[in-house]
Formats: structure tokens, sequence, C-alpha cells
């Protein structure tokens, strides 16, 4: 068995086989992050007692300051950044609505 070698370190890319490689491999990463997050709104869902609970808009406000916080300590684009975590929040919140529904049926 043989095993997929690790990417090339992006300062250290010479081809963009090796870039792709590693956004690659940065995506699976991603994604398995994802799906911890989301084990987290099933858990939200089990445990709320209210569906009026699942929108929480100060502590959604609150996690959209704290990454545009966390991607301009990075230096990466905010902008980007809290666009992509509005449409992961909006989507979270309609995950586990849909999770808290599934609960009580």
């Amino acid at each position: 068995m043989t095993s997929t070698p690790s990417p090339v370190e992006p300062a250290k890319c010479n081809d963009m086989t090796e870039v792709r490689a590693g956004v690659d491999a940065v995506d699976a990463q991603l994604v398995e992050l994802l799906a911890v997050r989301f084990a987290y709104m099933d858990a939200a869902a089990r445990i709320k007692v209210q569906r009026a609970a699942v929108r929480d808009e100060a502590r959604k406000q609150q996690v959209l300051a704290h990454v545009q916080k966390a991607a301009r300590e990075a230096g990466i684009p905010v902008e980007v950044v809290a666009d992509l975590w509005e449409r992961l929040v909006e989507g979270s919140i309609a995950y586990e609505l849909e999770k808290w529904d599934a609960v009580r049926a």
C-alpha cells in the first residue's frame, strides 16, 4: 500500500501540480472540519428546548466578528471570509432547524 505524500508547503511550490495538490489536501481537511462543525449543530438541535432558540442573532454576530478578527490577524481577505461565514452560519441554522424538527418528529 502506498501512502499519499504530504503536499509541498505553499512557499516551496514550483509548479501548478504542487499547488493543486496542496489545495486539494486543504479542501479535504476543511470538509473534515465542517463535518465536525455540523456534528455540533446536531448536538445543538438535540439540546435546545425551543425551536426559536436555533436562530440566535446575537451569537451569529459574535461568530462573524470573531472570524473577521481572525482573518484580519491571519492577513487574509476579511470580506471573503465574512461572506463565507455568513453562508456557513445561515446553512448551519437551516441544517439545525431540520435536525431540531427531526429529533422531535
